[in-house]
């Protein structure tokens, strides 16, 4: 798709914290992690004995994954990340995987994070929009949760682009605009052009969260365009 960011098709381990994602996402979840390869293991971690746990228990034959169960022993300690982050590192080492999508909103899992990338194996983050800045950066993509689905919560960013009114709008307007140029300006040939596809795998090199959906568009594409920053032809842009 012209505009989209590329990653490889890759063998995918998938590794639910139940205890901080919603079941209402595991659909718009799914088809987002076909994008970057095949789930060829899918992992849920819970207490699968506490009524919480109900709603998830609805979706997980549907979609073929497997409950992992983890007792809470102790009041106040987050046991089930312990059992993710030791399964993880198991099929680190016993699997030939060539990516992680780990799925919450814990900052726990950000040394998790790290340690895998270390190793040259992608990591996918996947988690809500207050997940903890470490963890984000910890990894090689991440996706808020909100902007999955077919009632996708677009953030109150999607009309920076648009005309704006509050100072605080018009600063994050700012922002945007400056990234947006340093990032063509590292990407661009000498005669002025850059590729699309190029300078939306540098955002994601300075900033892993970074998603064109955010702010209203389908299509990255779109969103440079819509900054009247530059001119976009087919896959190819040049600043006005």
């Amino acid at each position: 798709m012209k505009g989209e960011v590329q990653f490889r098709a890759d063998k995918l381990a998938v590794l639910i914290d139940a205890d901080n994602t919603g079941a209402d996402v595991i659909e718009g979840l799914l088809r987002e992690i076909a994008k970057f390869g095949i789930a060829y293991i899918r992992r849920i971690y819970g207490d699968w004995t506490t009524p919480q746990m109900n709603t998830w228990k609805k979706v997980l034959n549907d979609h073929a994954i497997v409950p992992v169960q983890q007792f809470s022993y102790t009041s106040g300690k987050n046991s089930t990340d312990s059992a993710l982050i030791i399964d993880a590192m198991d099929l680190l080492y016993m699997d030939k995987l060539d990516g992680f999508c780990i799925v919450s909103s814990d900052s726990d899992f950000t040394r998790l994070a790290s340690r895998i990338r270390q190793n040259g194996v992608v990591v996918y983050g996947f988690g809500r929009r207050q997940t903890p800045k470490a963890f984000v950066a910890a990894c090689d993509r991440f996706i808020h949760t909100e902007l999955l689905g077919d009632k996708a919560e677009v953030s109150s960013d999607s009309d920076i682009c648009q005309q704006v009114e509050s100072p605080a709008k018009s600063g994050e307007k700012n922002k945007l605009h400056e990234l947006l140029r340093k990032v063509y300006e590292d990407v661009a040939s000498e005669d002025g052009n850059a590729n699309v596809g190029a300078v939306g795998q540098q955002l994601l090199k300075i900033d892993p969260s970074f998603d064109y959906r955010s702010y209203g568009h389908k299509k990255l594409g779109e969103l440079l365009k819509a900054t009247g920053l530059f001119e976009v032809d087919g896959n190819n842009i040049k600043v006005k």
